[in-house]
C-alpha cells in the first residue's frame, strides 16, 4: 500500500500524515541560523484567554511572547506561529516595547540575507519565575477567576420585536 500523502507544510513542519509531530523534531532553517525544537503551534489554548489573570505583564502578548523566548533566541516568522491571532503590526509594537523595558533583545545578522532574531534579557528571563507562580495560582483559582468574569459581565441585550 503506498504511503498517505503528506502536504507540503507538514512535510517541512515535520507532521507525520496523521498529523502529529515526532517528539523532539529539529526544525532546519533556511536562513542558516541555529536548529532548533519549533514553537508548537498550540502552546497556548485558544479557550485559556490570556486576559483572564488579573495580573499583567506589559500588554496582552508580553507573557506569551516571553514563553515562546523562554527556549532560546526566535525570529518574528516563529513568534508568529503559536500567536497566530495577533497580528504583525500588535506583535511588532510588543516586541517594541518589550526591547524598551530592558526584557527582550533584538539581534540583527546580516549576511546574505538579513534576519532578526529576538531574545530574552537576563533581565526578562529573570520574569519566568514569577510568570510560573502566577500561572500556578490562576489554575489553582481558575473557577474562581471564570465565576467573577461572568458575573461581572452585563447581560447581553436582544432587540426584541414589538
Amino acid at each position: 500500500m503506498p504511503a498517505p500523502l503528506v502536504s507540503w507544510p507538514d512535510l517541512i513542519a515535520g507532521r507525520r500524515p496523521d498529523g502529529i509531530r515526532p517528539a523532539g523534531y529539529l526544525r532546519v532553517t533556511g536562513y542558516g541560523g541555529a536548529v532548533g525544537k519549533s514553537l508548537d503551534p498550540d502552546m497556548f489554548d485558544p479557550v485559556c484567554p490570556s486576559d483572564l489573570t488579573p495580573i499583567r505583564i506589559g500588554d496582552k502578548w508580553a507573557g506569551m511572547i516571553i514563553r515562546c523566548l523562554e527556549g532560546g533566541p526566535r525570529r518574528f516568522s516563529e513568534l508568529r506561529v503559536p500567536l497566530r491571532g495577533v497580528s504583525a503590526k500588535v506583535l511588532t509594537q510588543s516586541l517594541r516595547a518589550l526591547e524598551r523595558d530592558g526584557l527582550v533583545s533584538r539581534t540583527t545578522r546580516s549576511g546574505p540575507v538579513q534576519r532578526v532574531e529576538y531574545a530574552l534579557t537576563p533581565l526578562g528571563r529573570s520574569l519566568l519565575g514569577p510568570m510560573d507562580a502566577l500561572c500556578a495560582w490562576a489554575e489553582e483559582h481558575w473557577d474562581e477567576l471564570l465565576d467573577a468574569r461572568e458575573t461581572a459581565s452585563p447581560p447581553a441585550v436582544h432587540d426584541a420585536a414589538v
